[in-house]
């Protein structure tokens, strides 16, 4: 096949970045994908087959048909694990990734989460580090995102938010019944509620219309469109221009180096199951924190025997997803209005700041529940089946409110993704292979936020309030996973350098989510979304001055 400037591997939040970026500045592109190009028609509203609700498999992939992982619990027994179940750590597999199907929480992370080390210290048995860029360094590409993806919101009720130079594109969406129950409640605690940042259109905006607010949002695609990812914002763009190449159900194999170490391109299996290879000048890995840091393991040659990038064994370290805790409080009126997409109202006040807390979260109302969602949700003794589980579902259904966010996790070097031994998948290639614990940190900074939620919950009204605070013992990778390739300016501690390029190959460079140190109290994926941005306006700047070539 042709030689091109550039192959990206992964169509998701960060690789469309990345392709548009590069196709807009004329390079030639080839952005490989291992999934479908799915529509909302594709997934219909299946209460028990989405990206949420896998009881039936993932709307938007990967299928279990073959694709599977081994996963090593706290006692260091293995078992295999199916794409449907949740020990797989899904995000899906499919152009625009899990911006097809994801909720669309789009937070800028604050200065603070930046310089973690710096401001807690790292505790005991943590890999905690700061950031080789800071805040500052993203605010333009946070604006960039924000505008070029399209976010709605209202960050004007918080002082918790880091500088910006303009408010957000579209005003936010009209506030639904929860909204109106908590925002005077946590005014009476002190806090300071505001209007969740969200990539989805509240007003026409790029050409499409506004959200209609059904109830099938948050791991369902979009059937208005409004939903903003990155296949229906940048890669249509990057097409556009006539110098990319999008190749849909294409597995990456191995990324191919020369005999002087740099990367000539990437050999996949195509949709036949064909063995291909794309030579380019630059390869861009933008997997998943997972897929990533697997491509780079299997990447093996006589120069890298250990996998690319992996001389100081840091690919694969440091995994990190979200460990969810909030609360969950019972009423005695209904408080559901279903109208979607349920998440509204949000408090920043916990991120930081907590005496004796590495860090903290913030905490929102939850997505709009699905019947199959009250089923772990009812009062504790209620029957399985039969009248009294219906007269259960009928009672508390609607009359339930849930508050919960992404804990902040103290990442740790035995979190990790490795290469398994023996199990292959339907392409013959090594499957990821997750093992390592949580920090206890983790455990502490969500114990106390689960209380927060709780207190939040009783002084809006609830009778009956429910701890979720769960401790999973073995390391999260699900929808926010992260850290796999971390950045930093040190090739003994990192993978990348602060422009994403790994360390030893500089024509390859890894941009999505596995190169964040540390995850923050928020979704991660308008920051995904900015460094792609960043990263790839320096990518384009080399490229046109010396194209990689020592």
């Amino acid at each position: 096949m042709k030689r091109v400037n550039a192959v990206v591997v992964g169509a998701g939040a960060a690789g469309g970045i990345v392709a548009k970026e590069l196709a807009t500045a004329g390079l030639s592109v080839v952005l490989l994908e291992r999934g479908k190009w799915y529509t909302a028609w594709d997934g219909r509203k299946d209460d028990l087959r989405n990206q949420r609700t896998t009881i039936l498999g993932n709307a938007f992939g990967p299928e279990d048909d073959g694709t599977q992982r081994v996963v090593v619990d706290a006692a260091g027994a293995t078992r295999i694990v199916l794409a449907s179940e949740g020990a797989y750590s899904n995000n899906a597999a499919c152009v625009g990734g899990g911006t097809l199907s994801y909720g669309a929480q789009a937070w800028r992370y604050l200065p603070q989460d930046f310089r973690m080390r710096s401001t807690y210290g790292a505790p005991p048995g943590s890999s905690l580090e700061d950031w080789p860029i800071s805040y500052d360094d993203l605010e333009p590409f946070y604006e960039k995102a924000e505008y070029e993806i399209g976010v709605s919101g209202d960050y004007s009720g918080t002082p918790f938010h880091g500088p910006r130079k303009r408010p957000l594109p579209m005003p936010p969406l009209p506030p639904g019944h929860e909204y109106g129950i908590l925002e005077p409640a946590a005014r009476r605690l002190g806090l300071h509620p505001f209007h969740i940042p969200m990539a989805r259109n509240s007003v026409p905006y790029n050409g499409r219309g506004p959200c209609m607010r059904c109830r099938w949002c948050c791991g369902f695609a979009c059937e208005a469109d409004a939903k903003n990812g990155s296949q229906n914002t940048v890669i249509p763009v990057a097409l556009n221009t006539g110098n990319c190449e999008l190749r849909t159900e294409c597995m990456a194999k191995e990324i191919l180096t020369d005999g002087r170490g740099h990367a000539r391109g990437v050999a996949y299996f195509d949709a036949r199951g064909h063995l291909r290879e794309q030579l380019a000048d630059v390869v861009v890995v933008s997997g998943c924190a997972t897929e990533s840091a697997r491509l780079l393991l299997n990447s093996k040659s006589r120069l890298f025997p250990n996998g690319l990038g992996n001389r100081y064994d840091m690919v694969g370290r440091n995994l990190q997803g979200h460990h969810y805790t909030g609360a969950l409080g019972y009423f005695d009126y209904d408080t559901y209005d279903d109208i979607g997409p349920g998440a509204s109202i949000a408090v920043s006040d916990y991120n930081h700041g907590t005496p004796g807390l590495c860090g903290g979260g913030m905490l929102a109302n939850e997505f709009i529940r699905l019947p199959v969602h009250t089923l772990d949700r009812l009062p504790p003794g209620t029957p399985r089946w039969g009248k009294g589980h219906k007269d259960a579902m009928r009672a508390w259904h609607k009359r339930t409110i849930v508050v919960m966010g992404p804990t902040q996790q103290i990442p740790t070097a035995s979190g990790r993704v490795t290469l398994d031994p023996v199990v292959r998948d339907k392409w013959g290639l090594p499957v990821v292979r997750l093992s390592g614990n949580v920090h206890p940190a983790t455990f502490e900074i969500g114990d106390v936020q689960a209380r927060r939620a709780e207190a939040w919950l009783k002084e809006a009204g609830a009778i009956h309030t429910a701890l979720m605070s769960g401790h999973p013992q073995t390391v999260s990778a699900g929808q926010h996973q992260a850290g796999t390739c971390r950045m930093g300016n040190e090739p003994r501690a990192s993978v990348v350098n602060k422009f994403c390029q790994i360390h030893d190959v500089d024509n390859v460079f890894v941009i999505d989510s596995s190169v964040h140190v540390t995850n923050g109290g928020f979704n991660p994926a308008l920051t995904v979304m900015a460094v792609a941005y960043y990263a790839s306006e320096a990518l384009v700047r080399n490229w046109k001055g010396t194209r990689f070539r020592s």
